[in-house]
């Protein structure tokens, strides 16, 4: 619970001889959260409360999110310290990888993994998902994209320039031409990101140029994970925690995984449980500190049982959907 995070904060910014922020995006089946701009003015007041210091440590559990978000509170931090190291329990990965490059020491647990940074295109003119709300969209991979095109090049030999010219247009048929045009400046967008994020870090930069292709293009698939000897090989500057240090960071992570029931799916069926009407608050999200300022993203309403017939459908009424700052904790 928070009042225990905190001391574990506490303990960490002694060991670290830093002021330290914990950042998650909570990835609960159901209730997935991201990494998102709307966070922005919250870092700004706990950082505020902190003021400039030698070193800030940032403990970050994200899958992702908005690059230039990422861009943004990495940016920000750096405005209050010297010196900037980001802490992963278990997950950075795709926007949070590009937070974890940004800082001068990344410390991993044995468990903790970074991921490409190959971000999706969200816009209203995405493809719809069949059979689904009209508002649904189907994520556009920027990898995706770039695969099929490789793809279709390296049939080059085999097809005509017809036949190319089919395969460019089935691909604008499914998704539209200005997607495809974000697509394409979202991939050179994020490689500059990374690049000047990576020279600002200490990174040699023999290695810098390296780094940027495989985290942007050459690992493949955005589901692939690069644990902390890889990291290390890549030439990321990587620290591993001693057992103490370590014992500290998993236990922060068990608290804030329990709190968000982060392996738990959402299932309302399973809320009801034999109840008629439950009310419910779900924590997503969470940005805390050692100052009097931390805050939480919650999702709260109430569902009831509707017998229609001999069928029972569940009623669910979202009665608040947004930040709230915790009380002051001592």
């Amino acid at each position: 619970m928070i009042k225990e995070r905190i001391e574990i904060l506490r303990k960490i910014e002694q060991r670290r001889d830093s002021k330290a922020i914990l950042y998650v995006t909570g990835d609960r089946p159901g209730l997935e959260t991201q990494i998102h701009q709307e966070v922005y003015d919250y870092f700004v007041n706990i950082l505020d409360e902190i003021g400039v210091v030698n070193k800030i440590s940032l403990v970050l559990y994200t899958r992702g999110g908005n690059t230039l978000a990422a861009w943004s509170i990495v940016n920000l931090i750096r405005q209050f310290c010297e010196e900037f190291e980001v802490i992963i329990p278990n997950k950075a990965q795709s926007a949070g990888t590009l937070i974890s490059i940004g800082a001068n020491t990344i410390v991993m647990t044995k468990q903790a993994t970074l991921g490409p940074v190959d971000p999706s295109i969200n816009t209203p003119l995405n493809p719809r998902i069949e059979g689904a709300p009209p508002d649904a969209k189907v994520p556009v991979s920027v990898e995706a994209v770039n695969g099929f095109l490789e793809l279709a090049k390296s049939n080059m030999n085999e097809l005509d320039t017809n036949a190319i010219k089919d395969l460019i247009i089935q691909l604008s048929q499914k998704v539209h031409p200005l997607v495809l045009g974000e697509v394409f400046r979202s991939k050179s967008q994020i490689q500059m990101l990374s690049t000047k994020l990576l020279s600002r870090s200490g990174i040699d930069d023999n290695k810098i140029e390296g780094i940027v292709s495989f985290l942007c293009s050459e690992s493949g698939s955005h589901d692939y994970t690069i644990h902390r000897r890889e990291a290390r090989d890549l030439g990321l500057n990587i620290e591993k925690p001693n057992y103490e240090f370590y014992s500290e960071i998993k236990a922060l992570y068990d608290d804030f995984s329990a709190e968000l029931r982060l392996t738990e799916r959402w299932d309302p069926i399973r809320e009801l449980g034999n109840n008629d009407h439950i009310t419910y608050t779900n924590k997503r999200c969470l940005i805390e500190s050692t100052t009097c300022k931390s805050y939480y993203f919650s999702t709260e309403g109430e569902m009831r049982k509707i017998q229609q017939g001999q069928q029972v459908q569940i009623q669910d009424n979202r009665t608040f959907e947004g930040w709230k700052e915790y009380e002051a904790i001592s």
